[in-house]
């Protein structure tokens, strides 16, 4: 019984962690809700008046980007706002030929007189965040945007995101993500999806409250007094976005999120530049957990509530450990229920997952409809969307956990940049990116095998207990064998 007593208490445990994860996130459903009945009533800069217009520098951080790297440049030259203040620096970490091309394009621009620089590193220390501080150094501007090279702003994005800075307690102001290619795969559906989720209820559902927010790496301005305030760049996780924007807001900087502001940017068409990016985030993630886990908790300035969605927030990537740890456990647990009838009242804890699964689903519901309207037809569609997006997370869950195991443990990896694309149709050919991984990891291997076992776990289903079978867990074990099913042959045709 020691056996089945330690599956129990550990299935159980993840299970109420993912429960708890889930009522944090129908808070910020009500919190989402409710914001849309306050009025923005923010001081703004008012750019009728040339004197009120502050001086700002575009940073564009690149490493080895051929596919994007001109139309990156075409787009931000065409940025709205005066040639007198606005300065852009490229943040060139490359190491190919693109270094040369991206050269000569500059002068080009540079003709046109535009004030762009090309700055380069002969080692690139602390990767973008080192990029980034780099440039900081010389920057001329009060304000720094940041865009990474698959993002598209439009030309009034300046003038649509400074203006907040007349509050001087704002630190920063982050932009939604969009996505020019969501509907390319079912791959760039559910990354599309899952984006979407925390650039609306996620992002707005904490910032109406005044909890903390991130700024997402790309697509955001800071002001350059509260990056030096708050300890500058620092390149000691694999998400350095993620940490100064906790270290500014500990220090009392307000964040500005602004849904209605769109920037364009391209989702990974491929599953290995997926994986790779997922790795990053998840790693970055629990590394920034441990990172700011004390100074949270010991923190004055910040409430209880806004501590416990603080934490919550850093742990997100965590989630995906305690679904990996509820699916593996969920056979034994399936065959422990049929074979001790005095244990059941111990599996009433199961429907904490059922319940969690429905406040997901009504929380991205909201979410779906805001971005393709409600009626019978999208909800069905939602319906559909919503289990495969389930299943394929799902299936990430392998990966996803090793990232943040790794995180939590302190092992240290080189930031390794998801590679860019250049693609919208399905007539653009994405095999011949010089950039992608021609090797398999080997936890492919690994997640074929969870296939298999979750193949298992619904023919259980018809052959336990004594009652003609237990179908309880039927639809978890078919969405984890879709997932991994999924995520294994994505991987084994990407390599082909």
């Amino acid at each position: 019984m020691i056996l089945e007593t330690t599956i129990i208490v550990i299935y159980s445990v993840a299970l109420l962690l993912i429960f708890m994860y889930a009522l944090a996130q129908l808070n910020l459903l009500f919190n989402y809700l409710s914001s849309k009945k306050v009025k923005d009533d923010c001081e703004k800069f008012d750019f009728s008046n040339p004197n009120e217009i502050p001086y700002v520098t575009i940073q564009l951080p690149v490493y080895n980007e051929m596919y994007v790297m001109d139309r990156l440049l075409d787009n931000i030259a065409e940025i709205d706002y005066p040639k007198d203040k606005l300065e852009i620096q490229v943040l060139d970490d490359s190491t190919d030929e693109t270094v040369e091309t991206t050269r000569e394009h500059i002068k080009k621009l540079q003709a046109t007189g535009l004030d762009i620089k090309h700055i380069t590193r002969e080692d690139r220390t602390g990767f973008k965040a080192g990029a980034l501080k780099e440039g900081l150094k010389i920057a001329k501007g009060e304000f720094i945007a940041i865009f990474d090279s698959d993002f598209l702003p439009k030309k009034d994005w300046l003038k649509r995101t400074i203006p907040y800075f007349k509050d001087e307690h704002i630190g920063v102001v982050q932009t939604r993500w969009g996505h020019i290619n969501r509907n390319f795969s079912i791959l760039t559906r559910i990354q599309a999806f899952a984006l979407d989720a925390h650039f609306t209820l996620e992002q707005v559902g904490r910032n109406s409250k005044g909890h903390f927010i991130n700024f997402n790496g790309t697509a955001g301005v800071w002001r350059k007094s509260c990056i030096i305030d708050a300890g500058n760049w620092e390149g000691d996780t694999l998400t350095e976005d993620l940490d100064l924007s906790y270290r500014a807001q500990l220090k009392n900087w307000k964040f500005k999120y602004l849904e209605n502001v769109e920037t364009p940017a391209e989702l990974p068409v491929v599953i290995s530049a997926a994986r790779s990016q997922q790795f990053r985030w998840n790693k970055g993630g629990a590394e920034n957990f441990r990172k700011m886990l004390w100074r949270v908790l010991k923190s004055k300035n910040i409430s209880s509530k806004t501590k416990v969605h603080g934490l919550l927030h850093l742990l997100n990537s965590t989630m995906f450990l305690n679904v990996l740890i509820v699916g593996v456990l969920s056979i034994p647990m399936l065959y422990i229920k049929n074979e001790y009838a005095h244990l059941k009242p111990y599996f009433y804890v199961m429907s904490f997952f059922v319940l969690s699964t429905i406040i997901f689903f009504v929380c991205y519901w909201h979410m779906y409809k805001n971005i393709y309207g409600s009626g019978f037809k999208n909800f069905i569609r939602y319906v559909g969307m919503f289990f495969v997006f389930f299943s394929i997370a799902m299936g990430f869950s392998l990966h996803n956990s090793i990232a943040v195991l790794e995180g939590h443990w302190g092992k240290k990896s080189e930031f390794v940049r998801t590679p860019k694309f250049n693609i919208s149709t399905f007539k653009d050919n994405w095999k011949n990116n010089k950039y992608l991984k021609k090797t398999i990891s080997a936890h492919v291997i690994f997640e074929g095998l969870l296939m298999l076992y979750f193949g298992f776990g619904m023919y259980s289903a018809f052959i336990v207990g004594n009652q003609g079978g237990d179908f309880g867990l039927f639809p978890f074990h078919l969405m984890l064998f879709i997932g991994f099913g999924y995520v294994f042959f994505k991987s084994l045709a990407s390599k082909v």
